[in-house]
């Protein structure tokens, strides 16, 4: 039985038996190859995922370059809620960076168990508020903070990204150019 999710969950909300069988019912666990990807640009993102172990890295690709815009490490949830939502192709890519393992459900299976189970209405509504937290908090940084500050508050708020994810992801999702994070990490490096 996959632990970690139903931690994640009885986190949020507290799960009677029937409940947590109905949930791990719908459970399905993938494992992914360094390099694989979970979702791709063009797919209809029907499954919310959560990462059991391992390390993703969400990106957009644009006129071939590629754009980071997450990074996702155990313990945490992913769906692409406008492809989820409406049923339109995703432009989203959601690709392991190392061995990874996902457990999944689908989204008919959800709704069932809305219909079955409210309690887990609260949890969709609770993880789709933080996710929109997210959204927004990795909006502000982009747009209010200079490059320097967004490295810095990378380093203190999630600095398994900077010990774990190779610097070219780190300036993308910054939104740098890697021999800027070079420069900007030896300036702080003689800061010292």
């Amino acid at each position: 039985m996959p632990q970690q999710i139903l931690q994640s969950i009885k986190s949020i909300v507290s799960l009677n038996e029937s409940e947590e069988e109905a949930f791990t019912k719908i459970l399905d666990i993938k494992q992914l190859k360094k390099k694989e990807f979970l979702l791709q640009q063009g797919q209809v993102c029907n499954k919310i995922s959560f990462i059991n172990s391992g390390c993703m890295r969400l990106f957009y690709e644009i006129e071939g370059v590629e754009n980071t815009v997450q990074f996702f490490f155990a313990d945490r949830w992913h769906t692409d809620y406008d492809s989820f939502l409406t049923g339109q192709p995703t432009i989203e890519n959601l690709q392991a960076l190392e061995n990874s393992e996902v457990v999944q459900f689908k989204k008919s299976d959800l709704y069932q168990l809305y219909t079955t189970h409210p309690v887990f209405e609260r949890v969709g509504r609770i993880l789709a508020e933080n996710a929109f937290l997210s959204l927004s908090k990795l909006n502000k940084m982009l747009t209010n903070e200079e490059p320097q500050q967004r490295y810095l508050s990378l380093l203190s708020q999630r600095p398994e990204v900077v010990k774990n994810i190779p610097q070219h992801y780190i300036a993308s999702y910054l939104g740098i150019k890697p021999e800027s994070l070079s420069r900007i990490r030896k300036r702080i490096q003689n800061q010292k």
